[in-house]
């Protein structure tokens, strides 16, 4: 991909995506198949874990512990997703540079250094979200202050109906509160989320601590960051597509049958679709982003005369691979 060692707009970047994704099809598939099956293993590790304690009865008299449960299969599969776009930024790296790339060496090479990866998307997760989960935590516990017994109960139960009054128009008053400010805290988020866009690129080819990635990812997303936005939101639609349709059986379902739980078996088979939709759109916002990464590099630093000269012998590798400490400032 030599041809690609030049600064590119939207849409070359986003063909590049489409082509890249199209001819290594097999190797990016392959990669994020391993880590979205270990997603779908938790998951249904979690799904067996409602059947053992007795589901559906289990949701209206263990509330708190199975909410507590998903989050923290929610945590663990997220941190899977992080690790599955590790993988793939390494690859990306290596076939954008005409090196070799496997399925194996990429998912092995998480290995070594997965308790940074995990550390810095921990990091770069708390700061961009850490106000919207908290408003979460808020509105959970305005909805317990007024229904302690039933607001968690599965989709298609009935929840309980508040009968203080008073504690209802709180709830409300809350709830007027709580929604516009959320709002506030998504666009935060995603705009924090945006800043920090190419940290986890920069954490995978330079090596970087958790702390020089984010510094370094601030510095390279500026001025591309509206173009980030765009791959993100395409990638994002076509998801949301994906994941509309695989659930809509459960959906007409919840529809039909009111006052009824989602069978186990439904889900069951929810969860396998998301695996082909995590197998299949996983990859594409991992490559975008990796090609964004090598192309503010290139606008800012001008990393395709720096890798040429590198490439010929001209400069030692260590000196074109990554960064000074002086060069974020």
């Amino acid at each position: 991909m030599d041809n690609q060692l030049r600064p590119l707009n939207l849409g070359e970047i986003l063909d590049g995506t489409a082509a890249l994704y199209r001819n290594r099809f097999l190797l990016f598939a392959g990669i994020s198949s391993v880590f979205a099956a270990a997603m779908l293993a938790i998951q249904l590790l979690y799904l067996r874990s409602l059947i053992l304690l007795g589901y559906p009865d289990v949701t209206a008299h263990w509330q708190w512990g199975t909410a507590a449960v998903a989050v923290f299969e929610g945590l663990a599969v997220w941190l899977l997703a992080g690790l599955s776009i590790v993988a793939i930024n390494r690859a990306v790296a290596w076939v954008y540079l005409n090196q070799p790339a496997t399925i194996r060496a990429a998912v092995t090479s998480v290995l070594p250094q997965a308790k940074r990866y995990l550390w810095l998307m921990t990091v770069v997760g708390f700061r961009a979200w850490a106000p919207l989960v908290m408003l979460y935590v808020a509105l959970f516990a305005i909805l317990f202050s007024v229904m302690p017994h039933g607001f968690l109960a599965y989709p298609g139960v009935a929840p309980q109906t508040p009968e203080n009054p008073v504690a209802m128009m709180a709830a409300s008053l809350g709830f007027l509160v709580l929604f516009p400010v959320m709002s506030l805290a998504v666009v935060y988020g995603v705009w924090m989320s945006l800043r920090y866009s190419l940290s986890v690129p920069s954490c995978v080819v330079e090596g970087l601590t958790a702390k020089q990635a984010v510094l370094r990812s601030i510095h390279l997303s500026e001025g591309s960051r509206w173009r980030i936005f765009v791959l993100g939101l395409l990638v994002g639609a076509v998801r949301m597509v994906l994941v509309v349709l695989a659930a809509l059986p459960s959906f007409l379902f919840v529809i039909k049958h009111i006052g009824q739980p989602v069978p186990i078996g439904w889900m069951i088979v929810s969860q396998c679709c998301n695996f082909l939709i995590n197998t299949l759109i996983g990859p594409i916002y991992s490559i975008g982003l990796t090609l964004f990464y090598y192309d503010q590099r290139i606008r800012k630093e001008g990393y395709d005369i720096e890798w040429m000269m590198q490439a010929a012998g001209l400069i030692p590798e260590q000196a074109g691979s990554g960064l000074a400490a002086g060069s974020l400032n």
